[in-house]
């Protein structure tokens, strides 16, 4: 067997394994989301595209798409981190087979390079590339535009690989991406003038000089090459480790957290909510997902006229805050469901882990809040907007995502990675999603009408700090309800062990 008929055999099992998936009548909700998602994307991203081709033609600037690819590519990293998996998840049914493991690694690192997601950028590049062309500029000039710029997400893919592999293996990795990209945006926004003009005058000449030769293609394609090879000795190095559970221990302080001994049982479980955090893939992978993106929205739009419209701003800023929990508590009691018998040995033992999930996810929020202050600093977005939304999520959110503690009933496993097979199990997981998400901006936007601004922000903080002030009321009737399904809930979890 060759290894272009071993492509589509892998590419076949993978599609057969999706729909053999327990989960894969449920997973169309979570794939309607994204479906709904991507088409919202592509709409902005064509006018976007359209806008941006209209002043390059204009002004006869072909080179402009190079300037807005840098935050292209940190959406594009961000992005990935909930779709795209690493060949080291998908090839380990594979390594005891006679397959060799080269060849089904270089197979699915081929297969994600091919993959189709890696064109959703086309309905940013394709317009541009379009108007620009029909402005003069050549057709091979315009096609090697197309092409480098393609391929410059490709090589980001490659990129989100290699760091995607290294965080798996350690935390501390995620400086390595900040730092990257850091090094790309930052200089461009908090550089003086007089300091960042000669920068830019130089970028700008180069750009001009060999936007229109087959340089910057020759360069990406030889990074292209490198990263490959990187990824493919990375993955075949760790994945021996992955499936044999080889476990590093080092002899190091670990930490107790002490400070939570004097809350009792909830401190307990502040514990085991925190350690989970730091020591669980998935939920670690979610809180990165979750940094990255609330850092880049909160700098694009402080410090850009990106999102610059109203219902733009208060998506944005509701999103902020909705983020860390919208991706967890909707299968709120889905990781415990491992080990949910042991929790009803004793009374009330659910409810006090209901409440401390509660006060953990509005702790956290301290994040988002720092993050959204840079916005208000710049002037975009009002404190009081702010605290709305911030005590929205803490109040009428979180009572709507706790729902979800009552109909639950399918186990998630520890340490599942995310992946595209991590979507919505019932109808109730989308449709609570979908409210959290854009209630409160219809709700503003409704009582903008009838009154001014202000007044929206002020009655949905007091709405908010009503909900927040009251948890331990509705938190009790979330318990009650699951004590009544706790048998058909029962029955869930361990079947879907």
């Amino acid at each position: 067997m060759n290894k272009i008929q071993l492509f589509f055999l892998l590419r076949k099992n993978t599609k057969l394994s999706e729909k053999r998936h327990p989960m894969f009548e449920s997973n169309q909700y979570g794939k309607l989301i994204g479906y709904i998602f991507v088409a919202i994307l592509a709409i902005e991203f064509i006018a976007l595209g359209t806008f941006l081709g209209w002043i390059g033609a204009k002004e006869d600037v072909p080179e402009m798409m190079y300037y807005v690819m840098p935050f292209v590519l940190i959406m594009d990293f961000c992005m990935r981190f909930y779709s795209q998996q690493t060949p080291m998840m998908m090839v380990k049914p594979y390594l005891l087979t006679p397959i060799s493991k080269y060849a089904a690694i270089d197979c699915f690192l081929v297969r994600q390079v091919l993959d189709t997601s890696n064109l959703m950028w086309m309905t940013l590049v394709l317009p541009f590339v379009f108007i620009v062309w029909c402005g003069g500029m050549t057709t091979w000039a315009a096609l090697g535009m197309l092409l480098t710029l393609h391929l410059m997400v490709v090589v980001n893919s490659q990129w989100y690989l290699l760091v995607r592999t290294l965080i798996n293996q350690s935390i501390w990795w995620v400086a390595l991406p900040i730092v990257f990209y850091g090094s790309l945006t930052l200089p461009f926004i908090f550089l003086p003038d007089r300091i960042l003009d000669p920068i830019l005058d130089v970028i700008s000449d180069t750009l001009e000089a060999y936007v229109s030769t087959g340089w910057l293609l020759l360069i990406f394609a030889i990074l292209f090459i490198v990263l490959f090879a990187i990824n493919r000795h990375m993955q075949m190095r760790f994945v021996y480790d992955e499936i044999s559970k080889k476990e590093k221990t080092k002899l190091r302080t670990v930490s107790e957290f002490k400070a939570l001994n004097r809350f009792g049982q909830i401190g307990e479980y502040l514990k085991l909510e925190i350690k989970s955090t730091m020591r669980n893939k998935a939920i670690r992978s979610r809180f990165i997902q979750g940094v990255c993106f609330i850092t880049f929205f909160s700098l694009m739009i402080a410090f850009t006229s990106t999102y610059n419209s109203s219902f733009e701003r208060n998506f944005w800023c509701l999103y902020a805050f909705i983020f860390f929990g919208s991706v967890n508590l909707t299968k709120v009691m889905c990781p415990e469901g491992n080990y949910i018998d042991l929790l009803m040995v004793h009374e009330e033992n659910i409810l006090t882990l209901l409440r401390a999930k509660y006060y953990y996810y509005c702790a956290i929020l301290i994040l988002p809040l720092l993050f959204t202050l840079i916005p208000v600093f710049a002037g975009k977005f009002s404190i009081l907007m702010v605290l709305a939304y911030l005590f929205t999520a803490t109040g009428p959110i979180y009572f709507m995502l706790f729902q979800m503690a009552v109909f639950n009933k399918t186990t998630l496993p520890l340490n599942e990675k995310i992946t595209g097979k991590n979507q919505m199990e019932n109808k109730w997981q989308f449709i609570v999603s979908m409210s959290s998400m854009f209630a409160p901006i219809i709700l503003v936007f409704i009582l903008k009408a009838a009154f001014d601004e202000t007044v929206a922000y002020w009655i949905l903080l007091i709405i908010g700090i009503l909900f927040t002030v009251t948890e331990q009321y509705w938190m009790r009737n979330i318990y009650r309800r699951m004590m009544l399904r706790r048998y058909d809930n029962l029955e869930g979890f361990h079947t879907t062990r």
